[in-house]
């Protein structure tokens, strides 16, 4: 591992299918009694998700070619071979979604007037950006609504842009022998491939963070209250009760009276939300080139070196999203966001 080097949230996963998968199986095993055959009915029986067990495969492999190159044996039987997968039994059911239902945006409006104006917007802004969890807590505020200026024709678009070039990611930091040194929340820049962009962002939005931003104190405007990053536990116990409701709380000694919350949608995350911005993508026909940009991911073939978005595809994609929010906030029988910002749109007088 120590000469495997990778980011630490990667190098903590490997350490994990090695300490709790790979080593109680294979540990006494001598390196030239493993079999390919032995390896697939192992990996079968593991009671892990298929990707997860081919994750575990491939880091056998990848030791296995070390002790080839270490003449320790003489061929990795792992190489180039094919897994099974177990389509037999309680393997061939579908999974019970996390989430009760697919996402809708009025369910991430109703989540975000709950949470208040202060977390509400990250809500508000991972469902309609598209940002990954590590990249909204590290978006710092001089990377918020910046300007893209872009020719076309005998005119320039112009839109204010999310700066995505840094997440923090939580993990459990190794050393380099595997022991572990404790959980870890530090700031990391991107991956390089397509998460670091700039994110066209609606009109509706732009409003709202530019308010976040004039009350907001600290650098980075998805922060706690005290401006440090949150842990996914501590986000949790104020997400969690308003996704999936709470019982009513009287008041004593020592304890404020809090009301009850009717669920929402139970199981909704954060990676759902990010979900519900690509599917309102596709809803309102953001085209490829745009899709997978705003998306960050990295688009296959050749055709990303061809075709790039253009500014006709990104005053569609925000046209189109801004009807959407208007359309949810209305079915979500909302006038106002927060008690604060009137976001109706008045007639000329």
């Amino acid at each position: 591992m120590r000469e495997r080097r990778k980011r630490g949230r990667t190098v903590g996963t490997r350490w994990e299918k090695l300490d709790n998968h790979i080593l109680p199986r294979w540990e006494h095993t001598s390196l030239g009694a493993i079999t390919w055959f032995d390896v697939d009915s192992w990996q079968q029986g593991l009671a892990l998700d298929d990707v997860s067990r081919g994750h575990c495969v491939s880091l056998m492999s990848t030791i296995m070619t070390g002790a080839v190159d270490a003449q320790c044996i003489q061929v990795n039987p792992l190489f180039g071979r094919r897994r099974t997968r177990d389509t037999s039994g309680d393997a061939a059911k579908p999974k019970a979604p996390k989430v009760s239902r697919d996402p809708r945006p009025e369910d991430a409006i109703l989540v975000a007037e709950r949470l208040g104006p202060t977390r509400g917007i990250h809500v508000l802004t991972t469902a309609f950006t598209g940002l990954r969890w590590g990249e909204g807590l590290g978006l710092h505020r001089d990377n918020a609504l910046l300007e893209r200026r872009q020719p076309w024709g005998s005119t320039e678009f112009v839109c204010p842009i999310l700066r995505v070039v840094e997440e923090y990611a939580e993990y459990q930091e190794r050393d380099g022998d595997g022991a572990k040194l404790g959980y870890l929340l530090q700031l990391e820049p991107t991956k390089n491939d397509g998460s670091t962009r700039d994110i066209d962002v609606p009109p509706f939005l732009a409003r709202l963070l530019r308010h976040h931003l004039d009350d907001w104190p600290h650098e980075r405007p998805f922060s706690t209250s005290s401006g440090k990053a949150w842990r996914r536990g501590n986000w949790s116990r104020d997400f969690r009760p308003a996704c999936d409701g709470r019982d009513e709380r009287e008041k004593r000694q020592g304890v404020s009276y809090r009301d009850a919350w009717e669920p929402i949608l139970p199981g909704l995350d954060m990676r759902a939300l990010r979900a519900l911005h690509d599917t309102l993508q596709a809803q309102i026909g953001v085209k490829e080139p745009l899709a997978f940009e705003a998306a960050g991911h990295r688009r296959p073939g050749i055709k990303r070196h061809y075709q790039k978005p253009t500014p006709d595809m990104r005053a569609e994609r925000l046209e189109g999203l801004e009807a959407v929010f208007w359309k949810a906030l209305g079915n979500a029988g909302l006038r106002t966001l927060w008690g604060r910002v009137d976001l109706q749109k008045h007639p000329r007088t």
